[in-house]
């Protein structure tokens, strides 16, 4: 087992080519989780699960009592430890061959590219507005692939985003809502079962895109509504004046003033 900080710069690729089999093509592989709570917590486990060679985990909070019920790696135990040492240990228990590499930190518009290097692929397992944007910019501007996903009350969303072939969040959201208007999921509540279905799809879709298997949702978004148990599938277009992936780009670097949380 691993920790410490990413410091070669990788360069993102299309889908796997190599002749292997996709299981070795996953034990070669490293995701970037950011976010270890509802949504991060069980793509990791099933990454790890999956055969996944290297998990990167991104998260500044330690494990709260409020937030047991969603974050599936932790329990009452980790209380006040940082939620990237507990998810660590619960995903060495899993396989204790597996490469966890832990980032205690806020992601930011000035560490994201260090962050991001040398991971074939990211998930956004965060709940702020702020993260999902500047995940968003970050994966384009870096060329990495990411898996989205939001969840708030029985509802979820997810989406995969393949930068400079298929739509991308701003795509949808060119800009993000003022302050306050977004309420986050301790201020909403979330229902965990939602974060562990997303959760696992995230996990489905990163499996898929290294293993060169299946149809990713690329320029598809997929809702779920746990209330009446539907999942709905809507076919999305690139924004050709999208401020970040359009025609002509207005955001070609990441700012602080930009990516404020």
């Amino acid at each position: 087992m691993e920790t410490g900080t990413v410091t070669t710069t990788g360069v993102q690729t299309d889908r796997p080519l190599a002749a292997d089999a996709p299981s070795e093509r996953l034990l070669r592989a490293k995701v970037l989780v950011v976010g270890i709570g509802g949504l991060g917590c069980p793509a990791a486990a099933q990454l790890a699960r999956a055969g996944v060679g290297t998990i990167g985990l991104v998260d500044p909070d330690r494990v709260d009592l409020s937030n047991l019920h969603r974050q599936i790696l932790h329990t009452s135990a980790d209380l006040g430890r940082p939620k990237v040492d507990s998810a660590r240990d619960k995903l060495a228990a899993i396989r204790p061959k597996l490469t966890v590499l832990t980032f205690p930190t806020a992601l930011t518009a000035a560490n994201l590219a260090d962050l991001f290097a040398g991971f074939d692929f990211v998930i956004d397992g965060t709940d702020s507005v702020a993260a999902k944007f500047l995940i968003n910019d970050g994966a384009v501007l870096t060329g990495t692939p990411y898996s989205h996903a939001g969840i708030l009350g029985f509802r979820g969303q997810a989406m995969t985003v393949l930068p400079g072939r298929s739509t991308c969040y701003r795509c949808l959201f060119p800009l993000p809502p003022p302050p306050g208007e977004v309420p986050t999921c301790q201020e909403a509540g979330v229902v965990g079962v939602v974060g562990g279905a997303l959760g696992i799809v995230q996990a489905a879709e990163a499996i898929k895109y290294l293993s060169g298997e299946g149809e990713l949702l690329a320029d598809r978004l997929l809702t779920f509504d746990a209330l009446t148990l539907r999942w709905r599938t809507v076919r999305l277009h690139r924004n050709r004046l999208c401020p970040v992936c359009g025609d002509r780009p207005s955001i070609r670097s990441l700012s602080e003033d930009i990516h404020a949380a």
